[in-house]
């Protein structure tokens, strides 16, 4: 990895390599950054504050080799990426001001892809994953994870038809809850729908009673105005001698036609005038029809104003004119047939949620057996670990517990009991440890001290590396309060570890560090910075006055020397 404007770091490159690497030197030096350098190529949060005072940007770069066909290689082939020689380029840059960039075989691509192959590259652990493996949840994730394909497939199963349940019971829930809304809502529909179809109304009645009002409150004056255009275009029958516009539009006409061969202008006038001639009659006839047709009728007004008001009515509730109520009384109809239809609805979803529980009983009671069977095989294993790491006499046992349901609470069969469930089964999951002999297994949050703790960590991983192992393991000073043999034995166990998978560990332990493969020591420069050089691989005289340091805090002092050679050659036999 190439590290630059990081925390402390200036530029540095550290130079990893395959088997157990040890990574030490002074508190602030800078250690920390190596892992939150490779915490940023796996996709972790960008935090501003990461970049170094005075540079406007943090730059992390890597390269993983990979082998052939391994999943990361794949996936990262279908993001466009591309491989140098088996290698993957992966680079994140950020920002001063908060801004990230992810780089992969020489492609931007999302932070969520590095984040997505960084869990099969690398396994990150550090002191607040030991806090983490204290949580049950944790644990339950521990045991499952350990368990592989025994749990993992009837847990999809059980998580299939746990959601599915979670569905049909909010469904069925709100259903229930609000039949009483649901009642007031279809009372109100039906009210409406049969004030409606009482009133039977048809679209556009409104318009056509209102032009009728409008014609039956004028009637006197339309008949007047009617009867007198009427005699003016067509004459009053009363005065033969009277002049209508009919008759003067015909002698007009007349007129022009006699003389239309001379003129092409007033022949298209005399054509207008002919037409005009047409019309005129026309129109005198339909006012004589007007007149004749009109009715005043004060009975048929008050009829008109009645169901106007009544009309009025529908559309002051539901509507601002008839087509609108019409329209509110068809959506009405179909929202009153749902409301109806919840009562089968309630039937349906809850016989659903009967068949739900039922297989879910079922697939719990395969899920806590295939956990069983796990847990006692998890058991052994890291039992045996720390056997290994200075700890005997311990025993670890895996409690897989259910819990008998309060009142109000939701429950399922499980083994002829009723009992809580979640979305990962009826199990509750805690690791218990027995320190000493006689000792009742205790939770390890209770019964563990740190080094304890840092040891179970560890053994926990070892047996991980043997069921689901991963390329890389990265141990960010996981054997703090540990020291002693047991840190003798931890250095041991992590080079047991690094026969099978590339392990990186931050240490303060000279212990620990004596048995790696590759010693890096990260050392800062008088102004307080970590440059290029100040990440250095030791061997020989330089491991040695390292791990003085480490001992003794002088590198110098002949019995921290001898110490440290000592460490060195037991570290050497186990290499043998």
């Amino acid at each position: 990895m190439r590290i630059k404007d990081l925390g402390v770091i200036d530029d540095a490159v550290v130079e990893l390599s395959t088997g157990f690497t040890a990574v030490t030197g002074e508190t602030g030096a800078g250690k920390t950054m190596v892992v939150t350098s490779l915490g940023l190529l796996l996709g972790g949060r960008a935090d501003p504050a990461l970049v170094r005072v005075g540079a406007k940007s943090a730059v992390v770069e890597g390269r993983v080799v990979l082998p052939p066909g391994a999943p990361a290689a794949r996936r990262a082939a279908e993001a466009g990426a591309e491989l140098d020689d088996g290698a993957l380029l992966i680079g994140r840059t950020v920002s001063a001001e908060g801004r990230s960039r992810a780089f992969l075989g020489g492609r931007s691509v999302p932070v969520g892809l590095l984040a997505e192959l960084g869990s099969e590259l690398v396994a990150v652990h550090g002191q607040m994953d030991q806090q983490g493996l204290l949580r049950p949840a944790r644990q339950r994730e521990a045991l499952d994870r350990y368990a592989g394909p025994a749990v993992a497939e009837p847990v999809a199963a059980y998580r299939k038809a746990y959601g599915e349940l979670r569905a049909v019971s909010e469904q069925l829930a709100e259903l229930t809850e609000r039949a009483r809304e649901r009642a007031q809502e279809a009372d109100l529909l039906r009210f409406g729908l049969d004030e409606i179809a009482a009133a039977e109304p048809r679209p556009g009645e409104d318009e056509e009673l209102a032009a009728e009002a409008e014609r039956l409150r004028h009637a006197e004056d339309l008949a007047t105005a009617a009867a007198a255009a009427h005699g003016a275009l067509a004459g009053d029958p009363a005065d033969p001698e009277g002049v209508d516009a009919a008759t003067l539009i015909a002698g007009a006409h007349q007129a022009l036609e006699a003389v239309r061969s001379h003129d092409p202008v007033l022949a298209a006038l005399a054509d207008r005038l002919g037409e005009v001639s047409i019309l005129v009659p026309d129109v005198a006839g339909e006012l004589a029809g007007y007149a004749d047709g009109l009715d005043a009728d004060p009975l048929r007004l008050a009829a008109v104003e009645e169901r106007r008001a009544t009309l009025g009515q529908l559309t002051r509730k539901y509507g601002e004119d008839i087509g609108a109520v019409l329209a509110w009384s068809e959506e009405a109809a179909v929202r009153l047939a749902e409301l109806e239809g919840d009562d089968d609805r309630i039937g349906e979803l809850t016989a659903r949620r009967d068949a739900l529980r039922s297989e879910l009983s079922g697939l719990a009671e395969a899920l806590t057996d295939a956990r069983e069977e796990a847990a006692a095989r998890f058991s052994e294993a890291v039992t045996a670990e720390l056997a290994q790491l200075a700890m005997p006499h311990a025993r670890v046992e895996v409690d897989l517990r259910r819990h008998e349901a309060a009142a109000g609470e939701d429950t399922i069969e499980h083994r002829g009991r009723a009992v809580v469930f979640g979305p990962h089964g009826a199990d509750e999951i805690e690791l218990l440890l027995a320190p000493h002999p006689g000792s009742q297994p205790r939770p390890i949050s209770k019964g563990a001290s740190g080094g304890e703790l840092s040891r179970v960590m560890l053994a926990v991983e070892v047996v991980f590396a043997g069921a689901a192992p991963v390329p890389t393991y990265l141990f960010d000073e996981v054997d703090a309060g540990v020291g002693g043999k047991a840190a003798v034995e931890i250095g041991r166990r992590l080079a047991k570890l690094a026969d099978s998978a590339q392990v990186v560990v931050v240490t303060h332990l000279p212990q620990v560090a004596a048995f790696a493969d590759r010693h890096l020591v990260v050392e800062k420069t008088h102004d307080g910075s970590v440059t290029r050089s100040g990440v250095q691989s030791v061997h020989g005289e330089g491991r040695v006055r390292e791990l003085s340091r480490m001992l003794a805090g002088q590198e110098d002092s002949q019995l921290a020397r001898a110490h440290a050679e000592e460490l060195l050659a037991t570290a050497a036999r186990r290499e043998r």
